[in-house]
């Protein structure tokens, strides 16, 4: 832990809530890899993805994989755990307090972690959103346009007006006026909230034994890992 801003090179510090990739200065590094793939939102083969290694701060490296296309426009990016699985796995709690700096946290939540908002009754799943290394509001983003686009039938209903209530309730959170509780749980401890201080009051971070079935679905049941470090 320890308070490092979020201005060090490497981390997305305030961008105003964009996901860490998503610009073209980021990737300005030898360490760049590139190569060409098909766009998964119109079939191009003009999109391509590029993959860079990042230091985390107090944490540790992560891949970021970038992909746009000329064609259409779209862009994604998605983070990948450069190191594998770590022996416990990790549940961060942090508790708002202060919406300016706390909105403005680094966050990595990886591709094995569940999302929770136990205000708003909102729950996503392990491995929903990917994996992301962004700031608070940046992952509130994510949470509110994964929503936006997964009920693009509900124009017109009651379920409409109760998922456009949902998604302003988000926006609150966004704009500071509401505060929440936002737990990350990760059996495979590759997920991190910056902390502020440090013994910073309003994060808790738990690490636990996985459960048999955890360790089904990352895949450890089958592997003998006692050889390997």
């Amino acid at each position: 832990s320890g308070n490092h801003g979020g201005s060090e090179s490497g981390t997305p510090g305030n961008h105003g809530g964009s996901d860490y990739g998503a610009t073209e200065s980021d990737f300005v590094s030898q360490d760049v890899f590139s190569f060409d793939t098909g766009c998964p939102s119109c079939g191009s083969e003009s999109a391509a993805t590029r993959m860079r290694p990042v230091r985390i701060p107090h944490f540790k490296e992560v891949i970021v994989m970038a992909t746009s296309c000329e064609s259409c426009g779209y862009r994604s990016n998605e983070v990948k755990s450069g190191s594998g699985v770590e022996p416990l796995g990790q549940r961060i709690e942090l508790r708002m307090s202060d919406s300016r700096a706390d909105l403005c946290r680094d966050v990595l939540k990886s591709e094995t972690s569940s999302l929770e908002i136990p205000e708003l009754e909102l729950a996503m799943e392990h491995g929903t959103l990917g994996g992301r290394f962004t700031t608070v509001e940046g992952l509130l983003r994510n949470v509110r346009d994964q929503l936006t686009a997964s009920n693009p039938f509900l124009a017109g209903d009651s379920l409409s007006s109760r998922l456009g209530e949902f998604l302003g309730k988000i926006d609150d959170i966004i704009a500071g006026s509401r505060l929440v509780t936002i737990v990350i749980d990760d059996p495979a401890g590759n997920s991190y909230v910056e902390s502020l201080s440090d013994n910073d009051p309003n994060l808790v971070v738990t690490r636990y034994e996985r459960s048999y079935e955890d360790n089904e679905e990352l895949g450890l049941n089958d592997m003998k890992t006692e050889n390997y470090e």
